[in-house]
């Protein structure tokens, strides 16, 4: 497999949902503002994102994929009819379970809300009684996205990666439409449709998977569930992979629960909206190699192929690394014109946009950690360790904790992604650590002449970024075309400063650029 072929195919799907997803977001706060409306909702849809993060793609990808791979590699097995079969198992466990919890949660909804925001900050009984109706419309769509995630943990060991890479497009197509067609000059009913849309978008991700498994000749019965050997091997390596997958989401959690109780209202929409932006390169680097090198690396384990195996990990390193410095430094640098431009329009006014865009600043100085966590964590799952990763993430999710604590009130909303972002890179030295202690991951000769002079390249661009923002800082409060310019201006100069950087420095070679083209890797 070419990891950079792959992980380009992916990106460039995982861009146009996080395109569709900033369009979103950004006819989001036109009809609804910064207001309590918006901070209702972001709760209930951070509900069932967290257990999705949790229990569904994070958790169950990281247990399922390995063992689903390793049962179609085996060459003197049946091959993909085993792997058929143990996901059928798995299926027959996991549905009455996600239907079981979707039903505790509808019950329980009241206080399952109260702890996701500390019932707000000032508001009326009235206020709460909607946020909670918002929860119950969102729920629904975390037993659809655990049925995908499962379809598509099949799909993508099938090296099919582009189908799963599109269905979040369906989520973003679907929230739009309701935005588009449905928003009322009531900020409140325009929330309570985009609640109901999201599990609208969710059952429409299920039909798309379900026709594409079809498609590649893989069709699941429903059975009566049964605990064989390996469901129960499934099920002992999914929870402490869960926290392990969704320590940043559990983090996102804390701070928004933390903003929802303490900060005054609007203030769990600048920290949402910033990290809409900031899982921007997440989405595209990060998620993309996660699912690329998953698989991958289990394979390679799988056939004894220890030393491939290293090298892949390094090269996504080394791509990682390529892709993220740039963007961290532009996003903690230009914030404000890239959050004016997206955002500042309809009820969203300027005020909201200056504290966006410092919430922005605060979430992006932690990207690469967020992002070397998926580079990281497939060194452990494809060994079937799920176990170490939820113990970093346990201690990541305790100093989130302290730091937010210490921090929310000096710094406000700055406060919380700041914290969100120093506990990713504590997560991050622990993970590279012990796979350095294990040696299972030693960074090549490669990588190490490559990583100052990215860090250096990126850095020049930092540099140029800077000027240039002061001289077109008159043209970031114009209309919106005068805005976008401005923005596109930006990005345009840095993305030019650091190609030529990264050549100059050596960073990035001719050979590089052949090596794209190939079909495979040396």
């Amino acid at each position: 497999m070419n990891l950079t072929r792959a992980l380009g195919s992916i990106g460039g799907l995982t861009l146009a949902s996080r395109v569709l997803g900033l369009v979103r977001d950004s006819l989001f706060v036109r009809f609804v503002g910064a207001s309590f409306a918006s901070d209702a909702f972001l709760v209930a849809f951070r509900l069932p994102n967290l257990f999705r993060a949790l229990f569904a793609e994070g958790a169950f990808s990281a247990a399922f994929i390995p063992m689903f791979n390793r049962k179609v590699a085996d060459k003197d097995g049946p091959g993909l009819p085993a792997g058929v079969a143990f996901a059928e198992d798995a299926l027959s466990v996991l549905l009455p379970v996600l239907i079981v919890m979707t039903i505790i949660v509808e019950i329980f909804a009241w206080p399952v809300t109260y702890a996701m925001s500390g019932k707000f900050n000032g508001i009326s009984n009235d206020q709460f009684a909607f946020a909670v109706e918002l929860s119950r419309f969102t729920f629904p769509y975390l037993l659809f996205i655990s049925l995908v995630s499962l379809l598509g943990g099949i799909l993508n060991s099938l090296h099919k990666f582009w189908v799963n890479a599109a269905a979040p497009i369906l989520l973003n197509l679907t929230l739009i439409a309701a935005l588009l067609f449905f928003h009322n000059h009531d900020p409140y009913l325009t929330a309570r449709n985009q609640a109901i849309a999201v599990s609208v978008a969710g059952l429409l991700q299920l039909l798309w998977l379900m026709h594409a498994c079809w498609r590649s000749g893989v069709k699941l019965r429903l059975k009566l569930p049964r605990l064989s050997p390996d469901v129960k091997k499934l099920m002992a390596l999914i929870w402490p992979a869960a926290a392990g997958a969704g320590a940043v989401q559990i983090n996102l959690v804390v701070s928004t629960a933390l903003a929802a109780s303490l900060l005054p209202a609007g203030s769990v929409t600048y920290i949402y909206t910033a990290d809409r932006v900031n899982q921007l390169p997440l989405g595209l680097i990060g998620i993309g190699l996660g699912t690329v090198l998953l698989p991958l690396i289990s394979r390679q384990l799988g056939a004894g192929e220890d030393k491939a195996a290293m090298d892949s990990q390094n090269r996504g390193m080394e791509l990682a690394l390529l892709l993220t410095l740039p963007a961290t430094v532009a996003l903690v640098l230009c914030g404000g014109p890239i959050v004016a431009a997206l955002f500042e329009h309809g009820k969203f006014t300027a005020q909201d946009t200056f504290f966006t865009a410092q919430a922005l600043s605060a979430f992006s100085i932690g990207l690469p950690s967020y992002i070397l966590v998926k580079v990281l964590t497939p060194g452990y799952y494809a060994r079937s360790d799920t176990r170490t990763p939820v113990r970093y993430a346990t201690i990541s999710m305790v100093v989130n904790l302290v730091l937010n604590l210490a921090f929310i009130v000096p710094l406000k909303h700055m406060g919380p992604p700041l914290a969100t972002a120093l506990a990713s890179t504590v997560n991050v030295f622990l993970l590279y650590r012990t796979l350095r202690v294990r040696g299972h991951f030693e960074p090549d000769q490669r990588l190490l002449h490559r990583a100052w002079r990215l860090g250096a390249a990126a850095l020049a661009m930092g540099g140029i970024l800077w000027l240039l923002q002061g001289l077109l800082t008159p043209y970031l409060h114009g209309s919106w075309m005068i805005r976008t310019g401005a923005m596109l201006a930006l990005v345009a100069a840095g993305g030019f400063v650091y190609a030529v950087a990264t050549f100059v420095l050596g960073a990035f070679t001719r050979d590089d650029l052949a090596f794209l083209r190939r079909k495979r890797a040396p």
